[in-house]
């Protein structure tokens, strides 16, 4: 390959997933992801585990990352690594393998935020959306209603008050028996099944949300109807995760309504490992023909945590000049 304009390796290492991408002028060349299969034998992440298999794998994953996109070391122009927010033991990882490379290489160092990262992965593949657009952002350890009037400008409108979507999904699926993560089994499992049986919408004030009085009523229904009959999760298992995935989205997409009404907007984006959800798909793709919304889904493999979206937003902060010190920290909240 001959010397590129811009050409930057990022690395993720925020949860269980060690990732390593290359991005050239914008365009993403590579986006390896290993994935830590470990955690499910203990029904949910264990940090130190994590940390341990990001150690592992991620001069492994960097080595392949460079090698699919054909860039060598001296090729690249800048590292950019996510800083946060996410599991501490994860963060230092990779934050420390990526400012060692950065420093060897003597290029810069540029810190990305995980959350603005998956929302800025909207700009790896068309159709990109206009400024401003309302993003909602959904996975495991985050819920968040944003507003976003440039690559650089976030406003958190609202976000969840407990859990996140994706631990609500996860820790529903362990009541009732799946193994983790259960957010995709439910999804499967609620295509075949009808949402018939009712679980309460909190009535939140504003844009903020909430997700552990839902599983409390999950939990407790289940109690009471397994307490009549014994086999009542296996007889109804699909209908049981159609009412809990209609239940959860409803929770979503009442917030997006409400937001695109207060702010005048009509460029609706979703991102995160729930955005891979096909009920929040096809009720957001419903929703956008009753509002006349211009809605935007990032590619499948940018949905959950990637490299992909942290080499969007690590370019775009090098578009920007906006480098970072080596002397920067790993944090576990904020955006």
């Amino acid at each position: 390959m001959g010397k590129a304009t811009t050409c930057i390796l990022a690395i993720e290492s925020s949860c269980d997933d060690t990732s390593a991408g290359v991005i050239l002028d914008g365009v993403v060349l590579s986006n390896i992801i290993a994935s830590q299969a470990i955690h499910a034998k203990y029904g949910g992440i264990v940090p130190e585990v994590a940390s341990r298999m990001h150690q592992e794998n991620i001069s492994l994953v960097v080595d392949t990352a460079l090698k699919e996109a054909n860039v060598a070391l001296d090729e690249l122009d800048a590292i950019a690594c996510t800083t946060g927010p996410g599991l501490m033991g994860s963060l230092t990882v990779g934050l420390s393998y990526a400012k060692g490379l950065a420093l060897s290489l003597e290029i810069p160092f540029i810190a990305v935020n995980h959350m603005r990262a998956h929302v800025l992965s909207h700009f790896i593949d068309d159709p990109k959306p206009p400024f401003p657009f309302l993003c909602l952002t959904v996975s495991g350890g985050h819920t968040q209603v944003v507003l976003v009037k440039g690559n650089d400008d976030f406003e958190v409108l609202g976000q969840t008050l407990d859990d996140a979507v994706g631990e609500a999904f996860d820790k529903s699926g362990k009541l009732l028996g799946l193994p983790y993560p259960a957010g995709p089994l439910i999804d499967k499992m609620a295509k075949l099944g009808e949402p018939r049986f009712k679980f309460p919408i909190p009535q939140i004030e504003g844009l903020d949300f909430s997700f552990s009085g839902v599983k409390t009523a999950i939990m407790y229904f289940l109690r009471d109807e397994t307490k009549k009959d014994s086999a009542f999760i296996e007889k109804n298992i699909n209908d049981i995760c159609a009412s809990i995935q209609h239940t959860l989205v409803e929770i979503l997409t009442r917030k997006i309504i409400i937001a695109a009404a207060q702010y005048g907007i009509m460029e609706i984006a979703i991102a995160g490992g729930v955005a891979a959800n096909s009920g929040l798909r096809d009720k957001l793709t419903s929703l956008s023909k009753e509002y006349n919304w211009n809605l935007y889904f990032p590619a499948m493999q940018y949905c959950t945590d990637n490299a992909g979206m942290i080499a969007m937003a690590g370019y775009l902060q090098y578009q920007a000049g906006n480098f970072s010190s080596l002397n920067t920290k790993p944090y576990v909240r904020g955006m």
